[in-house]
């Protein structure tokens, strides 16, 4: 009884005080044309991306920016011919000027794809010296007023770095079960209300599609200071805030993700390849973080199932109304995926899924397979770098 009680107040907190991160409502604001629009350069680091490229690269070539804009490719070492595609891409395409390069194999300390993005960054400012950079993933396809809208609410609203969650494909089973609650767990660590307040010290962002103002990355000195940074989206939104620069995250309507999930597999590697990361490598809060886990996600059903089993009405009465709280808290996201809102009620079993997904990323890294990622492993960062 206590500790479904517990489970309950937990709930209520979350719902009502955890930033409503709940809400799905967080979307760019549609803004009108500016007087003058600022020079942009998009940075793609792209390993291996030859299924995906061809339909995100088109898409960045084909931007309706009224503005100077172009695109960098930065080829991180890909074996499939990634380079050679995006090139013919442009050949066919036309569009935004393009240029591929490759910044060679990363130093000792540096993530493959921060040193891609440094690369990017130095030949687009030794090429044009443009006002704001686009970081974007080579999965990422863009509406073609993306980065329009993208910019002009950068600057109107003053901001130094706006970032969208790019929608993430829904369309086998285990996408669908899956996939929203990573972004809806995400939202939960990092509610995007939070982030958006000057004052707060919540700090986040998506990889997958950031406008960054070329001042705020000299001032936060990124990628440099955050070098070995695993999750480098958390880690940059932290750096540029940390640096006076104002942050904005929201859902996104006009980029989405194009890497299919296909199986549990896929997806259970794209979790647990940076989870012990999140964590800090820390047993500590690993452990802090599955009991935590298990008394939000797992208690509720077990008391609404326990009790009814056993006679016990009071517990199964406390699991239901947790259970009831949390799938309430889940149904914006799965509207916001057009997914049924009867599948609110499974996110437990989801939930342990992910438990388990963090579990074994903690075991791989201590195997020495930890924040592995096409053919590199990252070992714990060097606190003194």
């Amino acid at each position: 009884m206590v500790i479904a009680g517990v489970s309950l107040l937990a709930w209520v907190w979350l719902v009502v005080g955890q930033g409503g991160f709940w809400r799905t409502d967080v979307r760019l604001p549609r803004r009108g044309a500016l007087d003058e629009w600022p020079s942009i350069a998009i940075v793609v680091p792209a390993r291996d991306e030859a299924e995906v490229i061809g339909v995100s690269l088109p898409s960045l070539l084909a931007q309706e920016y009224p503005g100077h804009a172009e695109v960098f490719l930065i080829d991180d070492g890909s074996t499939d011919g990634t380079g050679d595609l995006a090139r013919a891409l442009h050949d066919r395409h036309g569009g935004l000027p393009l240029t591929v390069s490759s910044p060679g194999e990363p130093p000792p300390g540096w993530t493959g794809k921060l040193w891609a993005v440094r690369h990017g960054i130095t030949l687009a400012a030794e090429r044009s010296g443009p006002d704001y950079l686009l970081l974007t993933d080579a999965d990422i396809a863009h509406r073609p007023d993306s980065l329009r809208e993208l910019t002009a609410a950068a600057v109107s609203r003053d901001l130094d770095m706006v970032s969208l969650m790019a929608r993430l494909r829904v369309e086998t089973g285990w996408e669908k079960l899956i996939v929203p609650a990573f972004v809806y767990f995400f939202a939960q660590l990092y509610p995007f209300r939070w982030i958006n307040k000057a004052r707060s010290r919540t700090a986040a962002a998506a990889g997958g599609c950031v406008l960054i103002r070329a001042s705020a990355v000299a001032a936060a000195r990124v990628p440099d200071s955050i070098r070995q940074s695993v999750i480098d989206d958390v880690a940059l939104a932290r750096a540029v805030k940390r640096s006076g620069g104002r942050i904005w995250l929201g859902l996104a309507e006009r980029v989405d993700s194009v890497r299919p999930y296909p199986d549990l597999g896929e997806l259970w590697r794209m979790v647990s390849r940076s989870a012990y990361a999140q964590l800090r490598h820390n047993p500590a809060v690993l452990l802090g973080t599955v009991l935590g886990l298990a008394l939000i996600y797992l208690v509720p059903p077990l008391a609404a199932v326990g009790g009814a089993i056993a006679g016990a009405w009071p517990l199964c009465a406390l699991g239901l109304a947790a259970w009831a709280a949390m799938a309430a808290s889940y149904v914006p996201m799965l509207r916001y995926y057009g997914q049924p809102w009867w599948l609110a009620p499974t996110l437990p079993y989801t939930a342990a899924l992910y438990l388990l997904m963090t579990v074994d990323s903690a075991v791989e890294h201590y195997r020495g397979r930890g924040a592995a990622w096409k053919g590199r492993t990252y070992a714990r960062p060097d606190a003194s770098a």
